[in-house]
């Protein structure tokens, strides 16, 4: 059955034990290990027939790619983990989507059998090429969109691109009591609960030109080169619960400064000031700290206070501003 399965999702058999393939390949055995192991895939016993002619050509790419002057091994495997731990999230929700899917159109009546396992299969692979042209596209949308925030820091003087330095606005939403409404909740409940609002907070940042970084399950980690930007998205989010009964209460902190960019992910001062800035938030509050509050200094459309100094965690004694709108 196992078999039957990656024969089906890879899309030809499998051929070929490792050491055979690296051999076809050209590769060097270690490195092309390392590689898989990017890609957090388990390697197989030497004696397993476990490549497909697609792994084959993958590796004959890789090597075509190694020839150019621009490319060197240690970028191929930052490459590949990159690939392997996004695509892993990526199959793993597509594949929870699908199943659920194929439960709620009652696909499966009772427990999964061989036969229906096998029907979902053939199902699968009739929609794969159709999933892997949207999955490409996809792609090149958020490689333009990548391109044109490099571009646009290119124009800052602040910023300095070949380092991952740059300076953005970071903001932490989180989920107000999450660990104690979890508990009263089952696991479709808690699933479409966290589902709600990390829908909500990934269409609220893209929709005034920020990024999500990460989402935590009870939190999201956003950018934005626009610091009114920001603002607005920590706004929205901490007001949606006024407006839909259903949204979860949220508390969201903010910080500006110069982040260091790796990997897609982000880190740098601002990272944890914004942190730590919504860990001390009340429900419904949006934090900034001094920094945020000085790019927002000419926008009338908001109102900063600040509050009391607090001691924060590996930062020491630090003065918040309340961030609200003009007309509240």
């Amino acid at each position: 059955m196992s078999q039957d399965i990656e024969e089906t999702l890879l899309g030809s058999p499998l051929r070929y034990t490792r050491d055979e393939i690296e051999e076809r390949a050209g590769m060097d055995p270690e490195y092309a290990r390392r590689i898989w192991q990017a890609l957090g895939l388990p390697a197989p016993p030497d004696d397993e027939r476990a490549f497909t002619d697609g792994d084959l050509a993958a590796l004959l790419e890789i090597r075509e790619l190694l020839a150019e002057e621009v490319v060197d091994e240690e970028m191929v495997l930052q490459l590949a983990r990159g690939v392997g731990q996004t695509m892993g999230r990526l199959a793993s929700w597509l594949g929870d989507v699908w199943l659920r899917s194929l439960s709620e159109r009652n696909a499966f009546d009772g427990p999964a059998t061989p036969e229906t396992v096998r029907a979902a299969l053939k199902a699968t692979s009739d929609l794969q090429p159709a999933f892997e042209r949207l999955l490409v596209h996809g792609w090149r949308r958020q490689l333009a969109a990548a391109g044109l925030r490099a571009a646009a820091g290119t124009i800052s003087e602040t910023a300095d691109l070949a380092a991952g330095v740059a300076h953005q606005s970071v903001g932490f939403a989180d989920v107000v009591s999450f660990t104690r409404m979890s508990r009263r909740m089952d696991g479709d409940e808690l699933a479409v609960f966290v589902e709600r609002f990390e829908t909500t907070a990934t269409e609220v940042v893209a929709e005034l030109g920020g990024r999500i970084v990460k989402t935590l399950g009870d939190e999201v980690l956003f950018v934005s080169g626009d610091a009114a930007a920001a603002a607005e998205i920590g706004l929205r989010i901490a007001e949606r619960c006024d407006e839909d009964p259903d949204f979860p209460r949220v508390r969201v902190g903010l910080a500006h400064g110069e982040i260091i960019m790796r990997h897609g992910d982000v880190f740098g001062t601002p990272v944890n000031l914004a942190a730590r800035l919504t860990a001390v938030a009340r429900p419904g509050s949006v934090l900034v700290d001094k920094a945020l509050a000085a790019e927002l200094a000419d926008a009338r459309d908001y109102d900063v206070s600040p509050l009391r100094p607090r001691i924060l965690q590996g930062l020491g004694r630090v003065r918040p501003r309340l961030l609200r709108r003009t007309d509240a």
